[in-house]
Parts: structure tokens; sequence; C-alpha cells
């Protein structure tokens, strides 16, 4: 369900070839372009104004910016890119695929033993092919194209509610998901736990620790004895009758859920563990590979160290490849990300211009 934040100033879309093209501009994607432009390299983010957290009223758990608004933590990062060169583009990629590469070059000593300066020697999959460096071109919704050494996949994820009437309206607000992200706001709330499957009593355990007053729903899902028995010793008050409705407040928050008999269980706030699925529109043709999260919770895009994935010269970072960080262990993932993309495109560079130096020609 992505909420649309408030516009913003966006830059021309340059010609030629740039180092790195970063598609998605929340906080892996703009950590990770931050690192690259304070690296000198020619860096535009495309970002389509839907970050994850939007519907947030401020963002949690990050040391010195807690509480910060997300549209407002956003726009400093975009200032911050900017301030070093990179670029930050509105709109939408609905194609990104592989193009032919540069010419080959013979690769050095070094491309093996990645740079020791990025903190990790890059992994075998992110290592520049013999066959020349890669290329990508990436096209946008309004027919635009661009074309980049490096892609850095940051496009999050998308969050998707059980099908209950009522609940989507109150998402990020009365309804939460993340007792890390959420749970102070809500502490010492009547809340509940609509269950999805058994990711959800970890969920309850979590949330009783904010309130003493937790009703888990279990909407159908299996509950065993032992489970039953430890939810009562936490004081955790199990419904299994269905719930068909969230039942709206005259203030326009949350008065309850309405059961199949018709009662009306009195909740202020409800947890519910959604299902979780990586933004993957028009990254098609590059062949990433997907995995499944356990317990049904959705998809993600597999990646190794730094993000690194079985396709050369593409990288993913933040909540498309780790559904559960939250803003600060994104943003160090598209840091650690974007120093790697800038090792490997030093040893990219050095190659060629040995290269050219061997063949008497002028490196670029």
């Amino acid at each position: 369900m992505p909420v649309t934040t408030a516009a913003y100033a966006t830059d021309t879309l340059p010609a030629g070839t740039v180092d790195a093209v970063v598609i998605g501009g929340g906080a892996a994607g703009l950590n990770g372009a931050l690192m690259l432009a304070r690296s000198r390299r020619s860096v535009v983010v495309i970002d389509s104004g839907t970050p994850r957290n939007a519907p947030a009223e401020g963002v949690h758990g990050l040391l010195g910016l807690d509480g910060t608004p997300p549209a407002e933590l956003y726009e400093r990062g975009r200032e911050e890119v900017r301030r070093y060169g990179g670029m930050i583009v509105s709109g939408e990629v609905v194609s990104a695929e592989p193009a032919a590469p540069s010419a080959p070059s013979a690769p050095s000593a070094s491309s093996a033993e990645g740079d020791p300066s990025a903190g990790n020697a890059p992994s075998a999959e992110a290592t520049p092919p013999a066959g020349g460096d890669p290329r990508f071109t990436v096209t946008l919704a309004d027919g635009r194209t661009l074309t980049a050494r490096r892609l850095l996949v940051a496009t999050g994820l998308r969050d998707v509610l059980p099908d209950v009437p009522g609940l989507a309206e109150h998402w990020g607000h009365g309804v939460v998901h993340c007792p890390y992200c959420h749970g102070w706001e809500v502490r010492d709330e009547p809340i509940g736990v609509l269950a999805v499957g058994p990711a959800s009593v970890h969920h309850a355990m979590l949330f009783r620790q904010l309130t003493d007053d937790l009703i888990y729903f279990t909407r159908g899902t299996e509950l065993d004895e032992d489970t039953r028995t430890r939810f009562a010793a936490r004081d955790i008050r199990i419904v299994d009758t269905p719930v068909v409705e969230v039942v709206r407040a005259d203030d326009g928050g949350i008065a309850g859920v309405r059961l199949v008999d018709g009662q009306v269980v009195a909740r202020s706030v409800l947890a519910v563990a959604t299902l979780m699925r990586a933004r993957t529109e028009g990254l098609e043709g590059l062949g990433l590979p997907i995995e499944d999260l356990p317990d049904g919770m959705g998809r993600r895009f597999a990646s190794g160290m730094a993000g690194a994935t079985d396709v050369p010269g593409v990288w993913v970072a933040g909540n498309a490849t780790d559904p559960t960080a939250q803003v600060g262990a994104a943003a160090a993932a598209g840091a650690l990300a974007g120093a790697h993309i800038n090792a490997l495109l030093a040893i990219a560079d050095t190659d060629a211009a040995l290269a050219a130096a061997k063949s008497g020609a002028t490196a670029v």
C-alpha cells in the first residue's frame, strides 16, 4: 500500500553514461548514493516518492534522529546527496536491463583481491567480468532513458494487509506492524493482534511487553495447546470467533473489531504481521534472484555480502532484500553497498587504464 509523499524538486536526467543509478530514494538508496557521491562518482537516484514508512508520524529507533518525520528525513538525505554532486530524479522505473558492456579489459591482480579500503573484499559475484565493464539501460515511465555502469536496487517492499474490511484505512496509525517502530507510541493501549499465521505468535509476545491489555484474534489460524497455555500465563486473552470488520470510532480512529456473532470487542490499536513483498516492478529484465521468506510471509531479492547479487554489476539494499530492517539498518546497508560499488568501479577504472596504457592509447 504505497503512499505518495509530497512533491520535491527534481534534477534533469543527465546524458551519457553515469557510474551508478540507484533505483529507490528511501534510506538505503539515499545513503548508498551519498557514499558514491562522496567518492566523486556520478550517481543518479530515481525515486518514485512512495516510501514504505510514508504513513508514519516519525522514524524511531534511529539514534540522534528519533521521532523525525520520514518526509523530513528523506528531504535532508536528498539535500546531502546533491551537496556532493549526486542527482535526484523524480520518476518511476519501468525497465532496467543489461546493455552491451564496454570494450573488454584485462583484469588486474587486484580484481580478485578486492579493495581493503571498502572494509571487506567484494564477493565473487560482484567481481567485474573479463568481458568488459557492465552497462545497464534504465527506462522511466515517461520514456526517458539513461545508461549506468552499476545499479543499486533499493526499491523497498510493499506491505500487504489481510483482507479485513476497514483495516487498511488505519494503516500506519491505529494499525501497526512493528513493535520497535511503533511500540512505545501505543504502550498501555488496549491492543488486538490479528493473527495471520505462525509469525503472529511471536508478534503477540512482543506487543505483550508494551501493554497489559492484549487480545489475540486467531482468525482461523492454528494455535496449539502449548501456545495457549503460554498465552494464558502472560494474560493474553484469545478470541477464536472470526473477525468480520474493523469498527471506526467517532474520532476517526479504531473503536474495535466486530466478530461474526455481532459482538464488538473494544480495541484502539491493532497489530498485524503483514505479507512483505519486494517491489520488483520494472526490474524483471535484470533477472535478479527472488526467494521466499519463512512461514509464507512474502518474498525478497536474494543477496550476498554488501548486497551483491548473482547479476554482475547489480547490488540490492534495504527492505527489498532485508524486510525486517529498520531505517538505520537499511541506511547502513545502502552505505555498505555504495562503498563496494565504488571499490569495484575503482578496480574497473584501473583495469581500463592499464589496458589503454598497454595498447598505447590514452585512457579516458
